[in-house]
């Protein structure tokens, strides 16, 4: 499944270091998410888009990396990921959007 991380070479350096530390723990992270993603109807592309909408909720810029390189993995475009952050702009704010729009770009241009 796409929104597996059980490869640890390919995680941010503290995450990397916190799966190898605890794995017990981080096998039962991984096992939630996997847990979630086949608990509805949703199809691949909308959970990754999803999942970048709540990485830009929460104002995470570290998440909404992480979300755009996978969406650019599994094949979306730079202009399906742009509009999650134009879709932002009414509930979170223009800045928050634009804020969001450069963390895509950081990866995207």
């Amino acid at each position: 499944m796409s929104d597996d991380i059980e490869d640890t070479e390919e995680l941010p350096a503290t995450a990397a270091t916190f799966a190898e530390t605890e794995p017990d723990v981080w096998a039962a992270y991984n096992d939630l998410g996997r847990a979630c993603s086949q608990a509805g109807p949703l199809d691949d592309e909308t959970r990754r888009l999803v999942k970048l909408a709540l990485a830009i909720g929460a104002e995470s810029e570290g998440a909404v990396h992480s979300h755009v390189r996978r969406g650019l993995d599994e094949g979306l475009g730079a202009e399906q990921l742009q509009h999650v952050a134009v879709l932002s702009i009414p509930t979170l704010g223009f800045p928050q959007a634009m804020a969001a729009r450069s963390w895509i770009s950081d990866l995207t241009e």
